[in-house]
């Protein structure tokens, strides 16, 4: 896999690059798709890639919220699901600070708060 490509650097963010890749190809191209990327093409804008990963990252954390309990097995072994998943929004949160920081790096402004509209009144 290309890590230069949406798809892949999004993967290579999550650590999803294994045999057994807890995404869908499917679901990155969604997480992609809400930010107007191409899960095929080139990245060129880092930050976006990065807020796609830090919803993704949100995503399986909800999951493992819903299904994760404290198991411990036989042998002493334990997992809390609820850690685990505070664990990965930090590091969703962390994503978005990375993005910003990325904008500010390429040069680019999300508009801020404020439009700037031209008045027509209507011609009585």
């Amino acid at each position: 896999m290309a890590y230069t490509t949406n798809a892949g650097w999004l993967r290579l963010l999550l650590a999803d690059v294994g045999a057994s890749q807890v995404l869908a190809d499917d679901q990155v191209g969604g997480y992609l798709g809400a930010y107007g990327l191409n899960p095929e093409t080139d990245v060129t804008v880092r930050g976006d890639v990065r807020r796609a990963a830090a919803d993704a990252l949100d995503a399986i954390a909800t999951s493992e919220s819903l299904i994760g309990k404290v198991v411990r097995t036989a042998d002493g072994l334990s997992t809390d699901g609820t850690k685990v998943a505070a664990d990965l929004r930090a590091h969703a949160a962390r994503m978005r600070d990375l993005a910003v920081r990325d904008d500010d790096q390429q040069g680019i402004d999300d508009g801020g708060f404020l439009g700037i509209a031209e008045f027509e009144p209507y011609p009585w």
